[in-house]
């Protein structure tokens, strides 16, 4: 039987157990683990991971029904090319933060976009208290046209925000 790549998202409540009993029904079935990110977001826990294994998604659907069922997650699986090993090494961090509002991660990200900015991850984080959010963005990224087009791409939008760009220093080796 030929092995397959998938990547397999689940969403669910927090609750202790959630990456063992899924990790622990995968391994059991013979199934391997390529990159993962799990995390929590509000009350809510997420996991995105490469899964490679014999058989079709149907075969993994069933492999993870029980852990489903008993944990109360949703799960989407999607046939993929792995891709390993094609990292981006990310050189700049941009760490932006203002008043809680629609529209700061669409604008952020579309003058990040323009100015040649691949972004690798973003993570974002509601701080503040309940009467005044502020919305945290850290993003990082591969910096095509240098770390001056990325200033000058945020700057028509300081009045709303606050950004600074840092340069990552990545040990390899």
């Amino acid at each position: 039987m030929m092995s397959n790549w998938y990547m397999l998202s689940l969403v669910g409540r927090d609750q202790s157990g959630i990456v063992s009993q899924v990790t622990a029904a995968l391994y059991e079935a013979g199934a391997a683990l390529g990159e993962t990110t799990m995390m929590r977001l509000g009350c809510n826990f997420t996991i995105m991971m490469m899964v490679e294994m014999e058989g079709d998604a149907e075969q993994l659907t069933t492999t993870l029904q029980p852990v489903t069922e008993q944990l109360g997650l949703h799960l989407h699986i999607d046939a993929i090319d792995p891709g390993l090993h094609q990292h981006q090494i990310p050189d700049l961090r941009v760490v932006v933060h203002g008043a809680d509002r629609p529209g700061i991660v669409s604008q952020v990200t579309g003058a990040l976009a323009e100015s040649g900015f691949d972004v690798t991850d973003l993570g974002s984080q509601v701080a503040g208290s309940v009467s005044a959010p502020i919305y945290v963005l850290i993003i990082e990224g591969v910096a095509q046209q240098g770390e001056e087009v990325i200033h000058q791409a945020l700057q028509p939008l300081s009045e709303n925000i606050e950004f600074r760009v840092e340069e990552i220093e990545t040990l390899i080796g």
